[in-house]
């Protein structure tokens, strides 16, 4: 026991001991000497034939990787492949044509290699469909192909707030022949994109106003992710459908004092602002704001068939601000994506933007600090994180029950701590659906643990919690709980559950 705890008995000790296992034990990260005549700051990164990556760049440009997923950190090459375009934030290899897409500012570029130098000699335009009016914050943030050969744009609003040209605040598919289709209403700031297993899209938006937090976003086709200010662009979309609500943000101002009969009016609440507007999609997740991350950027998911350890089909979010990467797990309830967050790995040397998982499981990230600070230090990064081999003791999956939550753990716990309630604790709380930027967790809540039941095999366990709040982040902590074997402490002993559905009983 160190000696703060010795002092104060009382207070729960958050000094690791020597033998108390760290996240370095498990995913090992490697940093990457970059090219000198250029500051690396990735923003996109894709797979390319022959164990090359393509990176682009928030200075516009595509760089050529190879070695880097050798076990040799100076194995790395670098060639530029691609000059003079406008902050690349979305790279997709199509292996039918054997070209490069790239995703800037103001359009979607197709880059040919005529001559196979390595250097692109053609740029066609694909699609230039969305508006550019000279703000620094609209940016373009592009996904790989879909399943149907589609390309995904999210538009960030004019300087985060406004939508001062069309399809700011958009989510657009490009179909394979350059034409636009529309596809959702209410983005705010897209830090980045990514698929699920099933190949369901997804996008990070970042705090600000409508959003408490940064969120991990479903994107269905015809939704209303939340941020209403592109709403002024739905006559330019008539496959969408009426829009939602009234496209100006007072449109929510007006019903607040009537959701709730309190002192000075409510402050809004999605799970509220749900009933009334169908379209309105709520978070998947939030991505708690200075617990998990401040700026969310990639989204990543583990396909590698157990290559990146125990957490097959499971996402990773990075975050720019907080140069870390979170684990998210998520399920379908009533139709509705909802899941929890868990810290997995910090240390990364800038502000994370762009990232890849390649097929070996091996996850490749860079980044910058310009514009925003990041935790890492460095202006720019590019760097791998690999999975050591050793098996972390961890919350595997967290399962919303109609009376609690069940747990999987990636080992076997020690029964008697597990199944002990005291070695549990949770609260409750939600962000305020507002027009002002951001904002505190709100109408906290104090669920009581009433039960932990331990099952047979001691991987996993089922809490009865009372009461379940719908809307609210349930922030469990697992400070108690200790491996069958070791009785080793849990790597990451918080989760933040978005309960957007309860389960029917």
């Amino acid at each position: 026991m160190n000696r703060l705890c010795l002092l104060f008995p009382l207070l729960p000790c958050l000094v690791l001991s020597a033998a108390d296992p760290v996240e370095s034990d498990f995913y090992k990260i490697t940093s990457f000497e970059t090219p000198k005549e250029t500051a690396l700051e990735v923003g996109s990164i894709e797979l390319l034939p022959d164990g090359q990556m393509a990176l682009g760049t928030r200075r516009g440009e595509i760089w050529l990787v190879r070695g880097a997923g050798s076990s040799d950190s100076t194995a790395v090459r670098y060639q530029r492949f691609a000059s003079g375009l406008h902050e690349v934030l979305g790279l997709a290899w199509n292996a039918k044509e054997g070209q490069l897409y790239a995703t800037t500012r103001y359009e979607i570029t197709k880059l040919k290699d005529v001559d196979g130098d390595g250097r692109a000699d053609v740029f066609d335009t694909v699609s230039d469909a969305w508006g550019v009016s000279g703000d620094y914050h609209e940016y373009a943030i592009g996904s790989r192909f879909d399943k149907a050969g589609d390309l995904w744009v999210t538009l960030c609003l004019t300087g985060s707030f406004s939508s001062q040209v069309p399809f700011r605040g958009w989510a657009l598919r490009i179909r394979p022949d350059g034409r636009m289709v529309p596809t959702c209403s209410g983005i705010r700031s897209p830090g980045g994109m990514g698929f699920d297993a099933e190949g369901e899209v997804y996008y990070c938006d970042n705090q600000g106003p409508w959003h408490g937090s940064c969120t991990l976003q479903h994107l269905v086709p015809g939704s209303f992710q939340g941020h209403p200010s592109g709403n002024i662009w739905y006559d330019l979309a008539p496959n969408m459908g009426p829009r939602p609500l009234d496209p100006i943000p007072e449109a929510f101002q007006g019903n607040r004092s009537r959701q709730e009969n309190r002192p000075g009016g409510d402050p809004g609440r999605m799970v509220l602002e749900r009933k009334r507007i169908k379209e309105l999609r709520p978070p998947a997740v939030y991505l708690v704001h200075g617990k998990i991350g401040n700026s969310a950027s990639a989204i990543l998911c583990d396909t590698s068939d157990g290559k990146f350890g125990p957490f097959a089909k499971q996402l990773f979010i990075a975050d720019q601000s907080h140069s870390n990467l979170s684990r998210v797990f998520l399920e379908t309830v009533k139709g509705v994506k909802q899941g929890v967050v868990f810290p997995f790995r910090s240390g990364f040397a800038s502000g994370l933007i762009g990232g890849r998982m390649d097929a070996e499981g091996r996850i490749f990230v860079g980044g910058s600090d310009r514009g925003w600070g990041a935790r890492g230090g460095k202006p720019y990064c590019f760097e791998k994180c690999e999975w050591t081999g050793k098996m972390p003791f961890e919350v595997h999956e967290m399962r919303a029950k109609p009376d609690g939550f069940e747990l999987t753990f990636t080992e076997a716990v020690d029964a008697a701590t597990a199944a002990d309630v005291k070695s549990y604790s949770m609260r409750a709380f939600t962000y305020a659906y507002r027009e002002q930027y951001g904002g505190d967790e709100i109408d906290e809540v104090l669920p009581t643990i009433d039960s932990a039941q331990v099952s047979e095999d001691r991987k996993s366990v089922q809490l009865k919690i009372a009461p379940l709040t719908q809307g609210h982040v349930h922030e469990l902590h697992l400070d108690g709980v200790r491996s069958a074997g070791k009785k080793q402490p849990l790597l990451h002993a918080v989760g933040y559950y978005t309960l957007n559905e309860i389960p029917a009983p």
